[in-house]
């Protein structure tokens, strides 16, 4: 439901702070530019439905925004317990943002646990709304809460709503036949619709929502329907909430064109489904199931009328097998995977290098080593994505900057793959896979060719004047070999691991065709078309702050708020990390500092400093979460300065 909003002008004489009153005596409405709202809760209280839901809305209504889902590694943690909190994230605005938000400004507590994980990140005046019927002793003590929260003070900074959602929303569907335990469960659908009512939400699309997802048990859908429609009833009757709040849709954040919200993984499935299409190329996926990279799995598995082949195998070396197999066999060959299983195909990568096949890598990384942080996000896979392999084994390396730039990013790493004829690393992480962001759906003339040339019979003539097939004769201008899909007549030939002898693909222990293949392969990947990377400087910097993968968001924001308080400051950000645009070195030596923020102990920064001699700082963060835009700000000040 949406409210009647008189002109700016008109506002202003009602009221110079933008607080507005609705006619006939309803509650009054201010507007805002921009809200970060925080779920949190258990996570079997469906927290992330509930953000995921509200983000829905959100886009629906034309808002930019940006999201942060943060929840266990285990499937159903610990009821209760700090460590078993769920939470979601959502900044939206009527402007361009990059960032899911420093702090929130309305958390939504369902219970102790979830309050006292949560309210260290809330400014001063921040509002909180909490779920009383889960604030009992028993709930109080086991977070180590000596005295309610709610009674003793310690809120007193902040806009504190205590509401008895549970109470509330068994009371409402008390005409369903279901028990409390079942009633119980629909409460994150009334703080749904009370953040709905809050914020001005389109409400359609949400009960649409649940009368599909539930379409089999249709009391459970009526009763979820029920309880979110409760919850936006509540708002509005309640004197508690006096003031509901409406962020204008951000109209010129965007170019003119269809969007939609996308995640990064739904982002990067899609890009590898369009990337098939342009190259005319079967998709195939040959994946083990790993945290934070299943959704491209389960996705996938949806598109087979789009050729898309999925291969669930039984571990992460039998899913690197198939789809080097699959690539073999001519097909756009992806295999997805988090760290743990990079370490474990690194052998099978390294066969793709030396078969010289066209294979795509996509590691969403997370934080480590060993199974570390399933559900967190880190950076700490460039090294390995490099150097992770025995011999000398390049590969290129792509990095997608945003939830919806992984469909580019697919589309471009794929570019290389079939170009060149050799694996490919794409490096997501964590924040980017799991958030997501408005985008805009591309026309299909904007995308790129990606059309591929099988070889079809003889290409070298021999001293005789015998034509023959060489697997190793090269392309001149992209040293990459001949792609030859099996059963093509007289194209048979040796494929293995062992080394092969240039031209002829023969069998070769020979010390100096060893050489010259290694050179070979290490000058196809330096030669790799990139685009030269463009430096944002409108003032003439003499600092510059570097940055690769999901930390463009962040170190953007951070960009904006320096500049705004007058600082001078430059910024470039990396999609190509092997090899590196053509430009880098010159641009680095074009600045007196370089500061290269990260969210591992500096990867980046010793490539760079190794490769072009600079004194780059590094600026670390590996705590599980990305950066926050004041903390690089900070950071960035204090490197101006020194």
């Amino acid at each position: 439901m949406t409210s009647q909003v008189s002109s700016p002008a008109e506002q202003a004489d009602e009221n110079p702070a933008g607080e507005q009153r609705r006619p006939g005596g309803a509650k009054d409405v201010r507007r805002l530019d921009r809200v970060i709202i925080r779920f949190a809760g258990d996570s079997g209280d469906g927290m992330q439905l509930t953000g995921d839901r509200f983000t829905s809305e959100t886009a629906s209504f034309g808002n930019d925004l940006s999201t942060l889902p943060n929840f266990p590694a285990e499937i159903r943690a610990p009821a209760g317990t700090l460590p078993g909190v769920s939470s979601f994230q959502l900044h939206f605005a009527d402007h361009d943002i990059l960032t899911p938000g420093d702090a929130p400004n309305v958390l939504v507590a369902m219970n102790p646990a979830a309050l006292k994980a949560n309210v260290g990140d809330l400014p001063r005046g921040a509002e909180i709304i909490v779920n009383t019927d889960e604030f009992t002793k028993r709930a109080l003590a086991k977070v180590g809460y000596a005295d309610s929260p709610l009674d003793d003070g310690s809120l007193d900074g902040y806009h504190l709503h205590p509401v008895p959602l549970t109470t509330l929303t068994v009371e409402a569907l008390k005409e369903f036949d279901l028990s409390r335990k079942e009633a119980e469960r629909s409460k994150n659908m009334f703080a749904l619709g009370l953040l709905s009512w809050m914020y001005h939400r389109p409400t359609e699309a949400t009960e649409k929502f649940l009368t599909t997802k539930f379409a089999k048990k249709p009391d459970i859908a009526a009763a979820n329907v029920a309880a979110f429609r409760a919850g936006w009833n509540f708002g509005e009757t309640t004197e508690d909430f006096a003031v509901s709040y409406e962020v204008a849709p951000a109209a010129r954040a965007f170019p003119p064109g269809v969007y939609r919200n996308i995640s990064g993984n739904l982002a990067l499935a899609y890009g590898l489904i369009a990337a098939s299409r342009q190259a005319d190329l079967p998709l195939f996926l040959g994946s083990y199931p790993i945290t934070p990279a299943s959704d491209i799995l389960h996705e996938l598995s949806k598109h087979k009328n789009f050729g898309v082949r999925t291969f669930q195998a039984e571990d992460e070396i039998a899913g690197i097998g198939a789809a080097l197999g699959a690539a073999f066999g001519g097909s756009l060959a992806v295999t997805t995977t988090s760290g743990p299983g990079v370490a474990l195909k690194s052998e099978t990568i390294g066969l793709a290098v030396s078969l010289e096949l066209p294979l795509l890598v996509i590691d969403i990384q997370r934080g480590g080593p060993s199974t570390g942080l399933p559900t967190k996000t880190e950076q700490a896979d460039l090294l390995q994505a490099m150097y992770g392999r025995n011999g000398e084994a390049p590969v290129p390396v792509v990095a997608p900057r945003t939830p919806a730039d992984c469909f580019d990013a697919a589309l471009e790493a794929a570019r290389i793959a079939v170009t060149y004829r050799t694996p490919v690393f794409l490096l997501s992480d964590g924040y980017l896979a799991n958030g997501s962001e408005p985008w805009r759906i591309p026309d299909l003339d904007e995308l790129p060719d990606l059309q591929v040339q099988f070889a079809q019979g003889p290409n070298h003539t021999l001293e005789d004047g015998t034509e023959v097939f060489w697997p190793y004769k090269r392309d001149p201008h992209t040293l990459a070999r001949p792609w030859a899909v099996p059963g093509t007549p007289g194209l048979e030939h040796r494929i293995g691991g062992i080394e092969k002898q240039d031209g002829t693909g023969n069998i070769s222990y020979d010390p100096a065709n060893h050489d010259l293949m290694v050179r070979t392969r290490q000058a196809k990947t330096d030669g790799i078309d990139v685009p030269d990377i463009e430096v944002d400087d409108p003032d003439g910097a003499r600092t510059l702050v570097l940055g690769w993968g999901s930390t463009y968001g962040p170190i953007t924001a951070a960009v904006r708020r320096l500049r705004t308080a007058g600082e001078s400051i430059a910024q470039a950000h990396l999609r190509h990390l092997n090899p590196f645009p053509a430009n880098l070195g010159e641009v680095l030596k074009g600045y007196d500092k370089v500061v290269v923020p990260e969210m591992n102990l500096g990867q980046l920064a010793l490539l760079i400093r190794a490769k072009y001699l600079v004194d780059a700082r590094s600026f670390n963060q590996v705590n599980g979460m990305p950066f926050k835009a004041e903390q690089l700000a900070t950071a960035l000040k204090e490197a101006i300065d020194d």
